[in-house]
């Protein structure tokens, strides 16, 4: 059976190489879909993007996650302090 509003929806790197008009864009529907109650996982290089357009984050570095932040905490700093010193206990 078709699902014509799924519940979740899985972007990587969606805006990798297109024009920024097309960037806005797409950032605007991810967080309009977002405040309509889907859950997105948006996965980008782009530090800036994401902050932009999360509202909280899992910290990737080797294919493992070393951090995850909350909105309140989601800064560029954090970000690569959660990079940086990520996976060490």
């Amino acid at each position: 059976m078709a699902s014509h509003q799924p519940e979740f929806l899985i972007l990587d790197e969606p805006t990798r190489g297109i024009d920024i008009g097309t960037k806005t864009e797409i950032q605007k529907l991810v967080l309009r879909l977002a405040e309509e109650g889907m859950s997105v996982v948006f996965i980008s290089s782009e530090i800036e993007e994401m902050l932009r357009t999360c509202s909280r984050m899992a910290v990737m570095r080797d294919g493992e996650k070393v951090g995850e932040l909350a909105e309140d905490e989601l800064s560029q700093d954090s970000i690569m302090k959660a990079i940086a010193g990520g996976g060490e206990k």
